[in-house]
């Protein structure tokens, strides 16, 4: 699998509109089929057209990874019900009074990071919905930890400005060999990553 370069509504900010794990892909409804197939098709997977609390804004709005799904507590009954039986993932509400629960959490399968902004009664949640174990910490001094960080089971990009302490810990919580802190280490190890994926 190579680059492959995309827009969404003629925007280079891809992750706002969409999201995506090993299976699916997510797309706001009323996206053009066209570049839907071909975006599907380049990343593996199903797609799957939805709206999150209303809005296209789907990738700060869902958390989600191979196990389950968290969405935030303005999501439509609809919405919720049809992610369900379109994915057959273990999705659930986040009740949390933040709506960009995607900015603020950052999953693979194996765990996650939580900004210190959503109160502790929410981790055991979080851990059951997707299965994982959750540390909760700032990222480079940020509480968006889902905006910060970008992790698969395969690797991770983190802030550059992130403390070596802290990448460890990161990389231990979501069994992670690497995490790449910049465009050098992207650019040195392209052939890498492009060979996991």
């Amino acid at each position: 699998m190579g680059i492959f370069k995309y827009d969404v509504y003629r925007s280079p900010n891809v992750g706002i509109y969409t999201k995506c794990n090993d299976n699916f892909v997510f797309l706001p409804n009323g996206f053009a089929t066209s570049k839907t197939k071909n975006l599907s098709e380049f990343l593996q997977t199903d797609y799957v057209f939805t709206s999150v609390a209303n809005t296209r804004l789907l990738g700060p709005l869902m958390v989600v990874n191979n196990k389950g799904m968290l969405l935030p507590r303005n999501c439509l009954e609809e919405e919720l019900s049809h992610l369900k039986k379109s994915t057959g993932l273990n999705v659930d509400i986040l009740e949390t009074k933040h709506n960009a629960i995607g900015n603020l959490i950052c999953v693979n399968d194996k765990g996650g990071i939580m900004s210190p902004m959503i109160p502790n009664e929410f981790v055991k949640k979080i851990e059951d919905v997707l299965g994982i174990e959750v540390l909760q910490k700032r990222i480079a001094g940020y509480h968006q930890a889902g905006a910060m960080v970008v992790a698969t089971s395969n690797g991770g990009i983190i802030h550059p400005d992130t403390e070596e302490d802290d990448i460890k810990k990161f990389s231990i919580i979501q069994n992670l060999d690497q995490i790449i802190q910049n465009l050098d280490q992207i650019i040195q190890n392209l052939d890498q990553i492009i060979q996991i994926q």
